[in-house]
């Protein structure tokens, strides 16, 4: 288990428990909708082995079920996938499947505690993520922590009858440290 340094959540390794929670996530487009390309309806059966094949079995990845600290209450996922041990880098990715923990900041609290476990626990050298443009609270946040821009794939997911782009942020190793002190200085 990861304590986040903030008692508002706690992270925990995903467990074959908590397929039946996934799969009301994955189901929930307003969930969805600013992480997942492809918006669809999933049988249980398809969650089961992409739950199974993916978060609990991939060997590229380590996936957490982010509880709500009083009550244990899963409140959503998070992942580094893609791991890369030869190169150190990995790619973030978050939902926050509970609704009404939307704009608490638990994405922050979340973002920090992955960070310092992907460089200073794995070593990575680099985390990457893909965001959608749409999602301008997002690009907020990662931009306050450090992360930057390196591209985007223009107008390559179409929704809300638009066309947006998917930007393409990352972090080093160094820039957290950097980010790191700066807030501590300022604290």
């Amino acid at each position: 288990m990861l304590q986040t340094s903030e008692s508002k959540v706690t992270l925990r390794k995903v467990a074959h428990t908590d397929v039946d929670t996934y799969h009301k996530w994955r189901n929930d487009f307003e969930v969805m909708n600013s992480t997942s390309l492809s918006l669809d309806v999933y049988s249980l059966e398809e969650t089961k082995d992409f739950f199974e094949q993916v978060i609990l079995n991939g060997n590229h990845s380590k996936s957490y079920i982010i509880e709500e600290t009083e009550g244990n209450n899963p409140i959503g996922i998070t992942s580094l996938i893609n791991i890369d041990s030869k190169n150190r880098n990995a790619e973030f990715i978050i939902d926050i499947g509970e609704k009404e923990y939307w704009g608490q900041g638990i994405a922050t609290i979340v973002l920090k505690e992955i960070l310092d476990f992907a460089f200073f626990e794995l070593n990575l050298h680099k985390v990457y993520l893909k965001v959608f443009s749409f999602n301008e609270k997002a690009v907020h946040l990662y931009t306050k922590l450090g992360f930057k821009q390196e591209g985007a794939n223009r107008e390559a997911l179409f929704r809300g009858n638009r066309w947006h782009d998917i930007i393409h942020m990352g972090i080093l190793k160094k820039e957290w440290e950097l980010n790191k002190e700066s807030r501590a200085v300022t604290n």
